[in-house]
Order: structure tokens, then sequence, then C-alpha cells
């Protein structure tokens, strides 16, 4: 499976306070509020996407072993 993802130019060091972004460091506590709004509003779409990965991966799971039932169905049919 490939990832068409474009690559994060967002990272974090909770532990420091330091927000990376395009390789430039930023001091979170010096941003702006409105720039501290759109970090969190990244913060939850990167939750959603990692939840959203796990669901597919479940779901993927489940079909091959609804494929495999149905291909056991055919075979006693």
């Amino acid at each position: 499976m490939t990832e068409n993802t474009a690559p994060n130019p967002v990272a974090t060091q909770p532990a420091t306070g330091i927000l990376t972004f395009d390789g430039v460091d930023y001091p979170i506590d010096k941003i702006s509020e409105e720039a501290r709004n759109q970090l969190a509003n990244v913060r939850v779409t990167d939750q959603e996407i990692v939840r959203l990965r796990q669901q597919t991966a479940m779901v993927q799971t489940a079909r091959g072993a609804y494929v495999q039932a149905l291909k056991n169905a055919l075979q006693k049919a």
C-alpha cells in the first residue's frame, strides 16, 4: 500500500516548547494566538488521520476474513 501524503512541515518538541515549521524553530510561548489556534488544528487533524488509518487497517483485516469466508463457502457449494 502506498500513501499519498505530503511531507509534514510541522514538528513540535513539547518538552522544550519549540515549534519547528519548515525548518525554522519558533518558541510556542512567543507565537500569536492565531498561530497557536492553527497549531491546535493541525494537531487535531493529525490525530484524526492516525485514528482513520487505524480504523482502515481494522476494516481491511475484517475484509480479508470475509473474503476467506466467502472462498470457503463457495468451495462447499
